[in-house]
């Protein structure tokens, strides 16, 4: 692989009397360049994913004098402030966390490294509002951890787990595999030819990482980030239950408690420009360079870097990062659901739920993941100002809280969804605005390291871009693919506003039915669906993890 610079020339850049003329046919020649097999679905899938902005323009119309004033309030920035805090503080303890098992999962000769490549994402299926409330029965004033050190070192209070500290901590622990996954997905791709070559130079392993495959890594990383940064914006029930309040919480208080939503439409618009805005910042982190391989043919396989006397601390970080993100919140799960079976509670879920969550996330995954690739494409292959509008409004859903995207499907559905109205279907499409961003990152990751020269020899051949498409591209990509087909799937196991506000009458998830349990009080029963959509979930995930080594995840 090398890293390649790309030029732009803007030598002969001209402004006269036929200024806007000349602008509109470079537009037009630009447009001209792109396949029509991808233009149009990025059209029509943008025009799917702008129907929440286009409510949230509605009720803005539609809002009053009061609204605005509650918009532009001191309180308003500081809630910003925090939003803003709590994103950065996340972002760089999940690379801190996955950046290192990736590497030493995928390159090194850590023991049971296949393990830990499974162990290691599964917190990703875990909800946050789950996730929290588990960890504050351990972690939490009187809680389990306290009563420990209380027992063993006669500790009697330890710093309060509430604030910015437990809302890091919890949104950390349960969003750092969506970079861990994409950058394994990456280093799974690298040619190891390079390292060896910088290594036969006199470099050293670790500074061979920094300077050569560290800068290789910059977009799955970016892409992660990205996600992580979105998933924090949107979340609500980690953010409540430790009490820190940010734009999505606030968002959620205007819509339960006042009559009014049009405040909450416009903190809702706001918070969408603040994620154009982390986009933006996204896509300039990028640059101009585009990261693929060198050479033709097959890439030289990984070799696997020996840790000596480095492997037992880099299994002691594997263990501790499992330990305290999954076997924690499984154990006190686990803990809950032998409780209530010795106190005589009966357990009993409906496997039809489990049935309707693996049918609509299946479906949800498959869609969101073919629909991707022309848009992953399309950024990768044709960079411009077109094509970062249809990356930003890609991102649009995953940016909001579920509530908006329900509410606005609601508010279309009544009106013109006709038959689909109240059926699976409009649930579906609910998710695939939601979770559309996650199958692009990891595409668009896959794209950025396939060297055009292959698709445009394929061209020079007498292909169309079809046949190009069928018989090169999606080979090339075929792991980033699988992994946002998994990721996708993943996540909306356990999406619950959504399908609370579309899903059909009757229509229960294991998500829906945790919720309904927990916000009972019912933590005996809360546990058994929680424990499945844990292992359902990691049935995908385990088979990605060890899949044959043709795709080397």
């Amino acid at each position: 692989m090398i890293i390649e610079d790309k030029f732009f020339n803007i030598k002969n850049r001209r402004y006269n009397s036929k200024g806007a003329y000349t602008l509109i046919s470079k537009a037009r020649k630009s447009i001209g360049h792109i396949p029509v097999s991808i233009l149009i679905p990025c059209i029509l899938i943008s025009a799917a994913m702008m129907l929440p902005c286009v409510y949230l323009i509605i009720r803005a119309f539609d809002a009053s004098e009061l609204a605005w004033q509650l918009l532009f309030r001191i309180k308003t920035l500081e809630t910003l402030i925090r939003t803003l805090v709590l994103i950065v503080s996340v972002v760089t303890v999940s690379i801190m966390i996955a950046l290192p098992i990736a590497w030493f999962t995928v390159r090194t000769d850590i023991p049971f490294r296949r393990v830990w490549s499974i162990l290691s994402a599964l917190p990703i299926v875990i909800p946050s509002y789950v996730g929290a409330f588990l960890y504050i029965t351990v972690f939490g004033p009187k809680a389990l951890l306290q009563q420990l050190l209380e027992v063993i070192l006669g500790i009697e209070r330890i710093p309060s787990f509430y604030g910015l500290p437990g809302a890091i901590l919890v949104l950390s622990l349960l969003s750092y595999p969506y970079i861990l996954l994409i950058v394994r997905a990456s280093i799974s791709n690298i040619d190891s030819s390079i390292e060896e070559s910088a290594r036969s130079m006199g470099r050293s392993s670790l500074k061979t990482f920094f300077t050569v495959t560290l800068p290789m890594l910059k977009p799955a990383i970016a892409a992660g980030s990205l996600l992580v940064a979105l998933y924090v914006i949107s979340d609500f029930g980690a953010v409540s239950l430790m009490r820190y309040p940010t734009f999505t919480w606030s968002i959620y208080q205007h819509y339960q408690g006042a009559i009014d939503r049009s405040a909450a439409a416009l903190l809702s618009i706001m918070l969408l420009i603040f994620s154009v805005f982390i986009l933006l910042m996204e896509q300039k982190s990028r640059g101009k360079i585009k990261y693929h391989r060198s050479g033709a043919g097959v890439s030289k396989r990984l070799s696997l870097i020996r840790l000596g006397k480095w492997k037992w601390p880099a299994l002691a970080f594997c263990a501790l990062v499992v330990i305290i993100s999954f076997l924690v919140p499984v154990s006190v799960l686990s803990y809950w659901l032998i409780r209530g079976v010795q106190a005589g509670e009966t357990i009993t879920t409906s496997w039809t739920s489990a049935v309707n969550s693996i049918y609509a996330s299946g479906i949800t995954a498959v869609f969101a993941g073919f629909i991707a690739i022309p848009v992953a494409a399309f950024i990768v292959r044709y960079p411009g100002r077109l094509s970062r509008l249809f990356e930003s409004i890609s991102y649009v859903g995953y940016a909001l809280p579920g509530i908006v995207i329900g509410l606005a499907l609601v508010f279309f559905g009544v009106r013109y969804g006709g038959f689909l109205y109240q059926t699976v279907w409009i649930l579906i499409f609910a998710y695939i605005v939601l979770f559309f961003p996650v199958a692009i990152a990891s595409i668009r990751s896959a794209f950025s390291q396939i060297r055009p020269s292959y698709e445009e020899a394929a061209k020079g051949l007498g292909r169309s871009g079809i046949e190009v498409l069928y018989s090169i591209t999606l080979p090339l990509v075929r792991s980033g693919v699988i992994v946002a087909i998994a990721l996708v799937f993943l996540i909306t196991m356990k999406e619950l506003t959504a399908t609370l506000i579309l899903g059909p009458l009757g229509f229960k998830t294991l998500a829906t039915e945790v919720w309904s349990f927990t916000s009972e009080a019912f933590f005996a029963k809360a546990a058994f669906p929680a424990l499945i959509i844990i292992l359902l979930s990691s049935i995908p995930t385990a088979f990605i993890m060890s899949r044959n080594r043709d795709l080397r995840l």
